[in-house]
C-alpha cells in the first residue's frame, strides 16, 4: 500500500523558513522521481518541484527558483522541500506526490500559512 506522508508545516512570518518532509513506503522509492506541489484557495494544484530518483536533477516553479529546494534521502525513503525567504503568495497546502505506473499518489497535505 501506497503511503506518503507529510508533515513540517505551519505559521511562519514572511522572509521566514520552513522545511517540509515526505515519508514514503509501499513502492521502490530509490526508483521514483518525487514532487512536491501546492494549492491555494480557490486555485489549481501547481507543481512546485520534482527531483529524480537518484537526486541528480531537479526543476522547480518560476515564483520559487532561488528560494525553495528539493531533496532527498533515499535510504530514509523521505523527500524534502526546504523553503525560504517564504512569502505571503507562498500561503497553500502542500502536497508528496509519486507518479506511479498505476497512476498519481498524493500524501494527505500540509498547511503553509505565510503571515505577520
Amino acid at each position: 500500500q501506497v503511503q506518503l506522508v507529510e508533515s513540517g508545516g505551519g505559521l511562519v512570518q514572511p522572509g521566514g523558513s520552513l522545511r517540509l518532509s515526505c515519508a514514503a513506503s509501499g513502492f521502490t522509492f530509490s526508483t521514483s522521481a518525487m514532487s512536491w506541489y501546492r494549492q491555494a484557495p480557490g486555485k489549481e494544484r501547481e507543481r512546485v518541484a520534482t527531483i529524480s530518483p537518484v537526486g541528480d536533477s531537479t526543476a522547480y516553479l518560476d515564483p520559487v527558483k532561488g528560494r525553495f529546494t528539493i531533496s532527498r534521502d533515499n535510504a530514509k525513503n523521505t523527500v524534502y522541500l526546504q523553503m525560504n525567504s517564504l512569502k505571503p503568495e507562498d500561503t497553500a497546502v502542500y502536497y508528496c506526490n509519486v507518479l506511479l505506473g498505476t497512476g498519481n499518489r498524493w500524501g494527505q497535505g500540509t498547511q503553509v500559512t505565510v503571515s505577520s
